[in-house]
């Protein structure tokens, strides 16, 4: 069990990025807007969140234009998927132990 602790992702122990990367994960990919509303978060705190994860590698950033207006997804990249699932895995296995 101790080893388990050893390989939670302290970038996840913050329920903002835990959120964030749930839902790419669910996801292919989703617009700033779509994770605000679905995280009720403020515009400054999902961007500071963002940057913190895409610093890491965890989510990339896709940017286009939608009849003239910029349009910003995210999609979890392959460190970021083998990241969260190490994270969710080694979860799983504390909880286990503890029943």
């Amino acid at each position: 069990m101790q080893s388990d602790y050893h390989k939670l992702n302290k970038a996840f122990e913050n329920k903002v990025r835990l959120g964030i990367m749930s839902i790419l994960m669910v996801e292919d990919q989703a617009s700033f807007s779509e994770l605000k509303d679905s995280l009720k978060l403020t515009d400054g705190n999902l961007a500071s969140h963002i940057k913190a994860l895409e610093k890491l590698g965890y989510i990339s950033v896709i940017k286009s234009f939608i009849e003239r207006k910029p349009n910003t997804n995210y999609s979890v990249s392959k460190i970021g998927i083998k990241a969260f699932s190490t994270h969710i895995d080694a979860l799983e296995a504390i909880l286990k132990s503890i029943k």
